[in-house]
């Protein structure tokens, strides 16, 4: 852990002083993962085809997905493990968030290893029924949201953007709440996760908007003059999704279309989770909503099919959901859904940031 050797060198040298910044480190741990993909990424590729784990395609899906059979998946383990060397060297080891955000995030990535797993040992496209999926996936976060309720100083609270007098104390319920977040966040970028860099990209950017909001969270003087709460060692959350966001980074150089690995629900799970969790302990729970909006709609559009499927005998809302493949068969082109969607993702992430404002 380079962070605490530098800290006992600083008295002998001096220009070790930089690493007391968060800023600093943050840099440094995005640089650090994604520099480990470039390093490592074709090997594990490699490796991944040696093992011959690769993408099973759904009959009932797009015709133009057919060609992306056989490509290697489980991407996420390289992306998770980048990340948490790049943790492991420059965050704080004595800062319990990162702790939290990491048994959390490979919680929930255990759950798509093994979703993952059954798909490649039964070469087929099914893994773990919706209702394990989802059983897991609701132990796991009311868990998380058990740890929160009880740590000292947690304030179970809800505080609404523009709003500033409105604020409900949730109490023990906020133990489900945290649950229904993070089950919310880590399924919705499951489902997302349908074209090559689509729910990547758009992770990026949530990740990057979370960062800012932990690093003024961390930081008493910013968050009274921002009006929002102040979380001590929030700082600490936003060096663990600086190493995401530069593992993503280096992932989506070999995921972006054609792609060469996919995420798999090992890395989609995880990383949807470690955004939600970002945002409960950050204290912007709501703003969650808005920032991943995209993923907001992706879900929504599953539900909605669903209900308007079995609502009026068989009828269709979408010609195919989750949404993106709603477009897909509308004839747009890949690359164009996914730029295009990346975009919204930019403008969410920017609104987002705004609510910083409006107190």
């Amino acid at each position: 852990m380079l962070y605490k050797l530098f800290l006992e060198l600083i008295n002998e040298l001096t220009f070790l002083n930089v690493f007391r910044y968060i800023t600093f480190r943050i840099i440094l741990a995005s640089l650090t993962s994604m520099l480990l993909w470039f390093i490592f990424g074709q090997k594990f590729i490699a490796t991944i085809k040696a093992f011959q784990v690769r993408q099973y395609i759904r009959e009932e899906g797009p015709a133009t997905h057919k060609k992306k059979a056989g490509t290697p998946t489980m991407g996420g383990l390289l992306v998770l493990a980048s990340a948490f060397v790049s943790c492991l060297l420059w965050a704080d080891p004595a800062a319990k968030s990162v702790w939290l955000m990491w048994l959390v995030t490979f919680a929930y990535a255990i759950i798509g290893f093994q979703d993952d797993f059954l798909k490649v040992k039964r070469k087929h496209n099914q893994g773990l029924t919706g209702r394990q999926k989802l059983a897991a996936q609701f132990l796991i976060g009311l868990l998380a949201g058990l740890y929160l309720y009880l740590a000292p100083g947690f304030n179970p609270t809800l505080t609404f953007p523009g709003l500033k007098s409105l604020v409900i104390n949730l109490g023990p319920f906020y133990i489900p709440f945290a649950a229904v977040v993070l089950v919310g966040t880590s399924s919705a970028v499951n489902l997302t996760d349908g074209l090559d860099g689509l729910a990547i990209g758009p992770l990026i950017m949530a990740c990057g908007t979370y960062m800012v909001f932990a690093y003024c969270a961390g930081n008493s003087v910013i968050a009274n003059y921002l009006q929002i709460s102040g979380v001590p060692g929030a700082s600490e959350v936003a060096v663990v999704l600086a190493s995401l966001i530069g593992a993503g980074l280096g992932f989506l150089w070999f995921n972006t279309y054609p792609a060469d690995i996919f995420l798999g629900d090992v890395g989609s799970l995880s990383l949807g989770a470690a955004l939600g969790l970002a945002a409960l302990i950050v204290k912007q729970e709501l703003v969650l909503i808005l920032v991943g909006g995209l993923f907001v709609i992706e879900a929504l559009s599953v539900i909605f099919q669903v209900a308007f499927f079995k609502t009026f005998n068989g009828r269709r809302l979408f010609r195919m959901s989750p949404l993106h493949h709603h477009f897909e068969l509308k004839g747009w082109p890949e690359p164009k859904i996914i730029i295009r969607f990346w975009i919204i993702a930019i403008i969410l992430g920017l609104a987002g940031l705004s609510t910083l404002k409006l107190r």
